[in-house]
């Protein structure tokens, strides 16, 4: 018989978007603020390199991204394991510490070393920062509605990437691409470290409601340390496809952020034009999201990321086409709606696979190998460059995209139930490969 509650104990926490709507609307500013951090070097940073800094070499200029995805993986990694035990908000607020030290380095750099150092604190800001922000979100949605938290996420953090990249290149265009660019940063990351302080509250709690409400049998093979819950990325076939297709997505993604304002300079836009193309592919993402985030908890997950990386693909070869501004604007708004499709959808995947106690490892190992694609997408994309030409090496990474829709496709399992119906399926044999 289960006790009555006591006239003086707190209330119950119970999940759910509508009854903890505040808390929600204002992790989702958060977020906002967390993607502005990274939008100031959307469309100048690799322009400073080449015109401030006199970097001829591709590989050089993207080695900003390379420190970036490196530091920002190992960071989502770690935050992964240690927010189920330190706390979400405690991390969100050490990202934003992190982040103080972005802008003053790039406003004030002498040579490229304090850029590429400026990266090392953004990677570690936006590990923690967004890594903690859609957690939380997560946990306060519950398993039914977590594709549309994710899509509301990563709309707010993407819309606010494309405003502040246009908003940095419009100052370029008319105080030159030192220093003014930059400055809007120290506002951004000010406001969210004091937003994230005296007003977010932590979602442990939430946690703790969900998985005291799991009477399910844990399945065999659960995993018991977060040793054995990296060890998935091989064993359960699901969280391979989730991981392949994360880490492709964000090389797709790493070269547009350092390769399309060279590539759109060299075709003789200007500043305010490169601004608004650079935008205009994360804006697209952003906003798409709110569809396609809860339609993925509607008609499943495999569908919608294999169709939206083959979407990706095709948009990066239409912004090569060389047939102009129009197809180059046409290349964009395709490989961002490609991008929405597979961006909440994968963060939704990994969250039905994982059960409560070790949702947040889990998604740090997702996040790990996505954001480790920034750097392979340094490496790959500066070094066909150099070789053979921008053309070409954004050509190939449009080949590289489009084969992670298909393994997806073949490899991902087919769609279960979701919410804890499918995270029932973790470790048992229908999701593994072998």
């Amino acid at each position: 018989m289960t006790p009555r509650p006591h006239p003086g104990d707190p209330a119950p926490v119970r999940t759910g978007i509508r009854r903890n709507l505040s808390r929600f609307i204002l992790l989702v500013i958060v977020n906002a603020f967390v993607g502005a951090m990274v939008g100031l070097e959307r469309s100048v940073l690799p322009l400073l390199g080449e015109q401030e800094f006199g970097l001829t070499s591709r590989t050089a200029i993207l080695s900003f991204l390379l420190t970036f995805g490196v530091v920002k993986a190992l960071t989502n990694l770690f935050s992964g394991r240690f927010a189920d035990t330190a706390g979400r908000k405690k991390l969100l607020v050490a990202g934003w510490l992190f982040g103080l030290p972005v802008p003053v380095l790039l406003m004030y750099a002498p040579d490229w070393s304090w850029v590429v150092a400026a990266n090392l604190f953004l990677g570690v800001n936006q590990g923690l920062c967004w890594s903690m922000a859609v957690v939380m979100k997560i946990d306060i949605a519950g398993p039914e509605r977590r594709g549309f938290a994710t899509g509301v996420n990563e709309f707010a953090g993407y819309v606010a990437v494309a405003l502040a990249a246009y908003a940095t290149a419009g100052i370029a265009a008319g105080y030159g691409l030192r220093t003014a660019p930059f400055s809007i940063g120290l506002v951004i990351a000010v406001t969210g470290l004091l937003l994230s302080v005296f007003f977010v509250r932590d979602t442990k709690k939430f946690v703790e409601s969900e998985a005291g409400s799991d009477r399910e049998p844990a399945p065999e093979g659960e995993p018991a340390t977060f040793g054995q819950v990296f060890a998935l990325t091989w064993r359960d076939r699901r969280f391979f496809a989730c991981h392949q297709a994360g880490m492709v997505n964000n090389l797709n993604d790493g070269m547009a952020w350092a390769m399309f304002p060279l590539y759109f300079a060299s075709l003789g836009y200007s500043l305010p034009a490169i601004g608004f193309l650079t935008a205009l592919y994360p804006a697209v993402w952003g906003v798409s999201q709110l569809l396609t985030g809860p339609l993925s908890d509607l008609i499943g997950r495999r569908g919608l990321i294999s169709a939206g990386m083959i979407a990706q693909a095709g948009g990066i070869w239409t912004i090569v086409s060389g047939t102009g501004f129009t197809a180059v604007a046409a290349g964009s708004v395709l490989l961002g709606l490609g991008t929405a499709m597979v961006y909440p959808t994968l963060l939704a995947s990994v969250s039905d696979i994982a059960r409560p106690a070790w949702r947040a490892g889990a998604l740090g190992v997702y996040r790990f190998w996505r954001d480790i694609g920034y750097a392979l997408g340094a490496l790959l994309a500066g070094a066909l460059a150099d070789l053979f030409g921008t053309v070409t090496a954004i050509a190939g990474v449009g080949l590289v995209t489009f084969a992670s829709g298909v393994l997806v496709f073949f490899h991902h399992h087919r769609d279960e139930p979701f919410g804890r119906g499918a995270a029932a399926g973790a470790g048992q044999g229908r999701g593994r490969s072998g």
